[in-house]
C-alpha cells in the first residue's frame, strides 16, 4: 500500500486471528496465489505458519511445518493445520489429517453444498480442531478468506455450524465518474468528494500500482467484482480509452484481476464518429456495426476478461440513438451485438429525461421520464444488455420512492443503481451512513408486501439479473473517501450487493470491528458505542435538517451542497417543490396531477394516489398539501418542518460532543479529520435549519408552536 494511505477495513490487526495460526492453502490459479499471498503476509505479521500445496509441483514457498515438507501426498509426517483453504478437485490434499478435516467439512456441510458452490461461493465448516474453507472455484477461496478475516476469532469456534455462502447477485459493480483530464467544471472526478482519481491524473494514467492493488483488495474484501474506470459523461480524452489509450485500461485490469475484479469502460455512443472517422453512429448502419465489432475484438485481445461497456445516451447532452430516430433498444443492441462473441455486457443507463424543461409547464414531470422512455421497450433488449436504473425516479435524493421502472420491465435484465458518493447526502463532509436507506430500497416489494423485492429483481431468475451498481466515493485522499466514516458506505455497498438481506447495523458492526480492531484501540467498547451513536441514525439526521417529506432538491444548483430552497424552482432541470402561500409539494396524482402514481402497480398506485394513505416521508413527493395538513405522526406539515430542522441541528451537535470522547483512543489522524468534518456538518446544518424554517415561515405565516427563533 502507498505510504500514508489509511488501511480502511483491512488493517494488519484485522488479520490477527488468521495470521496467528497454522494455515494451509491448497489449490492452483492466480486468485489462489492471491489468497496465499494474503495468508503469508498475515502469518508473517502475527507469528503463524503459512503453507501452500496443490496439483502443481511444490516450490520454495512450500516451506516445512515443524520440519516436514508439505507439498505432496507422500509427506512422511502428518502435519496439523488450524485453518485450511482448499479448492475442491485440485489434486490430493497433502496429509491424512488435512484430508480427513476436509472430508469431515464436506460431510457436515453436505446439505449446504447442494448442487455446488458456484464460481464465487464457499463452504465454511469447523470441527476436529480445524476450520476448513472449501470452494469450487478460485474466487470462492478469495471471498472465503475475507470472510474468515471478517469473523475473526469466531471463525474458529467449534460450535459454529457449517454454512455455504453464495452471492445473491452475480454482478456487484462500482462506476467511477473519473475524468482522464481535469474537466473545467467537474474537475478530475465528477461528483467526487475525496480528492482526485486513483486511476488518472492531468490527462494521463496515474500508475500508482500499489494503491490500485490496495483498492482492489478493499473491494474484494467487501464483495465487489467489477469496476468501470471512467466517467459516464464521456469527454474526448475518456473516449480514447477505447482505442489508442487502451493500454492504460489493460494495466488497470491486470492489477485488479488479482482480486477477481473485472474492468468495464464507459463509452460514448458517438465513438464511430469521434474515434473512427465515420459520418454516422446510426445503430442500424452496417458500417457502424462493423466498427463496433472490430473495436470490441481489439479490446478483448488486450483484456481477455474485459467486462463490457457502460453507456449514458440521450441524457444531459450525451449523444445517443435519438439523433438517428432510433430507440434505446436499438442503440443498446448495437453494442450488445459487438459483445456477443464474449461474455461481456452493456450497462445501458435509464437516466434519460428532458433537461431543458419550461418550469411554467406543470404537465412535464421529470419523475415520469425513465418509465415513459423504457417501459414500452420491455422485451426488446438483447440478453447481454443490462438496463441500469437509478433506485429512485429522480436523482439519488435523501428520500424518494423506489423507481416504478424496477417493477415495469419483467422481460429485461435490470441493474439497480445506488450512489455511494454522497452527492445529495452531505458530500462526505457530513456523516450519513446510507446502509439503512439502501436496505429499505432493496427490501421494497414493488407488487405489494409479500411479493418479489427490488433485490429479487436485481438478482433475476436463476441469478441472471443485472445486479447492483453504485457510483464510487473513492478518491486519492489518504482516507480513500475524504471522511473516514464514509468508508462505511463503500463497505456496506459491497456487502449488500453480496447479500441484500443483511441487517444494515450488523454490516456497520462488521466495518467497525475491521476498521477499529480491538487490539488497535485504547477502549474498544467506547469506540464501538461512539461509532454507533454517531452513525446509526445519521441518514435520518441528515434528512431531518435538509429537504422535508420527500420533496428533495432544495440545494444549490451546480455544486449541490448546502441549502437553496428555490435554487432549482425556476430552472430547466425539472426539480420543483411548488411552495406558495397555501401549501407545498408536487401533485403527481392521476386525478389532478402529472399521473406519475399510475406508473406503479397496485397496491402502490393506490397508496401513493391517496393523500390519507401516502407515507408521511413521501407526502410532498406525491401531493401538494396545505401547511396545516395533519400527518400520520399527528403534526402539521409546517410544524413538522420546524421541529425536524431544529432537532436535526441538535442531533449533529450531540454527535460532535460524543465523538470528542475518542480523543487519545483512536488514530489521531482519523480523530482529527472527523472532528473537522463534524464541525462543518454542524455549520451547514445550522444554515439548512435557518434557511428552510425562515423560507416556510415567510411563505405560510404560521409561527412555530414552541416559540423558537425563526429568522
Amino acid at each position: 500500500m502507498s505510504t500514508g494511505v489509511h488501511a480502511a477495513w483491512l488493517p494488519p490487526a484485522a488479520f490477527r486471528a488468521l495470521g496467528s495460526r497454522r494455515v494451509l492453502v491448497h489449490g492452483d490459479g492466480p486468485l489462489v496465489d492471491t489468497v496465499f499471498d494474503e495468508v503469508a503476509a498475515a502469518c508473517a505479521e502475527h507469528g503463524g505458519r503459512a503453507r501452500r500445496t496443490g496439483a502443481r509441483p511444490p516450490t520454495s514457498a512450500d516451506a516445512p511445518v515443524d520440519g516436514v515438507a508439505v507439498g505432496s501426498a507422500d509427506d512422511p509426517v502428518d502435519p496439523v493445520f488450524d485453518l485450511v483453504f482448499a479448492l475442491r478437485g485440485t489434486g490430493p490434499l497433502p496429509a491424512p489429517t488435512v484430508a480427513a478435516a476436509a472430508s469431515r467439512a464436506e460431510a457436515a456441510g453436505a446439505a449446504e453444498l447442494g448442487d455446488g458452490l458456484g464460481d464465487e461461493g464457499f463452504l465454511l465448516a469447523v470441527g476436529a480442531g480445524a476450520t476448513v474453507v472449501l470452494a469450487d472455484a478460485p474466487a470462492g477461496l478469495l471471498y472465503g478468506l475475507f470472510h474468515v478475516v471478517r469473523l475473526g476469532a469466531a471463525a474458529f469456534d467449534g460450535a459454529r455450524p457449517p454454512r455455504a455462502y453464495r452471492p445473491a447477485l452475480r454482478r456487484r459493480m462500482l462506476d467511477h465518474w473519473d475524468n482522464v483530464a481535469v474537466h473545467p467544471v467537474m474537475g478530475q472526478v465528477e461528483r467526487g468528494y475525496a480528492g482526485g482519481s486513483i486511476f488518472w491524473r492531468d490527462g494521463a494514467a496515474r500508475r500508482d500500482l500499489p494503491r490500485l492493488r490496495a483498492y482492489g483488495r478493499l473491494l474484494a474484501a467487501s464483495g465487489v467484482n467489477a469496476v468501470s474506470v471512467n466517467n459516464v459523461n464521456v469527454h474526448a480524452p475518456e473516449a480514447r480509452l477505447l482505442t489508442d489509450r487502451l493500454g492504460d485500461v489493460a494495466e488497470i485490469a491486470r492489477v485488479l484481476r488479482r482480486y477477481g475484479i473485472r474492468v468495464h469502460l464507459s463509452v460514448t455512443f458517438a465513438a464511430p464518429v469521434v474515434l473512427g472517422g465515420l459520418s454516422t453512429a446510426d445503430p442500424l448502419d452496417q458500417g457502424v456495426r462493423d466498427w463496433w465489432a472490430a473495436t470490441t475484438r481489439r479490446v478483448y485481445e488486450r483484456i481477455p476478461d474485459f467486462g463490457g461497456y457502460v453507456v449514458k445516451a440521450d441524457s444531459e447532452g450525451q449523444p445517443g440513438p435519438f439523433t438517428y430516430g432510433r430507440s434505446h433498444a436499438e442503440g443498446a443492441n448495437l453494442l450488445a451485438e459487438a459483445l456477443a462473441p464474449t461474455d461481456g455486457v452493456v450497462h445501458w443507463r435509464a437516466f434519460v429525461y428532458n433537461h431543458r424543461q419550461d418550469w411554467r409547464d406543470r404537465t412535464i414531470d421529470r419523475a415520469r421520464a425513465a418509465h415513459d422512455h423504457f417501459a414500452p421497450l420491455d422485451g426488446r433488449f438483447r440478453d447481454n444488455v443490462i438496463l441500469q436504473v437509478k433506485f429512485g425516479p429522480m436523482d439519488f435524493q435523501v428520500r424518494e420512492p423506489v423507481s416504478p421502472v424496477i417493477g415495469a420491465m419483467p422481460a429485461t435484465r435490470l441493474a439497480v443503481e445506488l450512489q455511494v458518493t454522497q452527492e445529495y447526502t452531505g458530500q462526505q463532509r457530513h456523516v450519513c451512513y446510507l446502509g439503512p436507506w439502501w436496505s429499505e430500497v432493496l427490501r421494497f416489494a414493488p407488487w405489494g408486501p409479500g411479493g418479489a423485492t427490488v433485490a429479487d429483481v436485481a438478482a433475476g431468475p436463476a441469478g441472471a439479473g443485472g445486479g447492483l451498481v453504485a457510483v464510487s466515493n473513492v478518491g486519492d485522499d489518504p482516507f480513500w473517501t475524504g471522511h473516514p466514516l464514509a468508508q462505511a458506505n463503500l463497505y456496506a455497498f459491497g456487502r449488500f450487493a453480496w447479500d441484500p438481506g443483511l441487517d444494515p447495523l450488523a454490516v456497520l458492526d462488521e466495518w467497525i470491528d475491521l476498521t477499529f480492531p480491538v487490539s488497535a484501540t485504547g477502549d474498544p467498547d467506547l469506540v464501538r458505542d461512539t461509532l454507533h451513536d454517531v452513525m446509526d441514525d445519521s441518514w435520518q439526521t441528515y434528512e431531518r435538517y435538509t429537504a422535508p417529506l420527500g420533496v428533495g432538491f432544495m440545494v444549490r444548483p451546480g455544486n449541490h451542497y448546502g441549502p437553496d430552497v428555490d435554487g432549482y424552482e425556476y430552472t430547466r432541470w425539472g426539480t420543483y417543490h411548488f411552495a406558495d402561500r397555501d401549501g407545498v409539494g408536487v401533485d403527481r396524482t392521476r386525478a389532478t396531477g402529472t399521473g406519475f402514481t399510475g406508473q406503479y402497480p397496485p397496491p402502490w398506485s393506490e397508496v401513493y394516489e391517496a393523500r390519507e394513505r401516502c407515507p408521511d416521508e413521501l407526502l410532498l413527493f406525491f401531493h401538494h398539501v396545505p401547511y396545516g395538513h395533519v400527518l400520520h405522526s399527528g403534526a402539521t406539515v409546517i410544524q413538522h418542518i420546524y421541529d425536524t430542522h431544529f432537532a436535526g441541528v441538535e442531533r449533529v451537535d450531540a454527535m460532535r460532543r460524543r465523538w470528542k470522547l475518542l480523543a487519545g483512543v483512536i488514530d489521531p489522524a482519523v480523530y482529527e479529520r472527523v472532528v473537522e468534518r463534524l464541525d462543518e456538518q454542524w455549520r451547514c446544518a445550522v444554515q439548512w435549519r435557518d434557511q428552510i424554517n425562515a423560507y416556510f415561515f415567510r411563505k405560510s405565516g404560521v409561527p412555530d408552536a414552541h416559540g423558537r427563533r425563526i429568522h
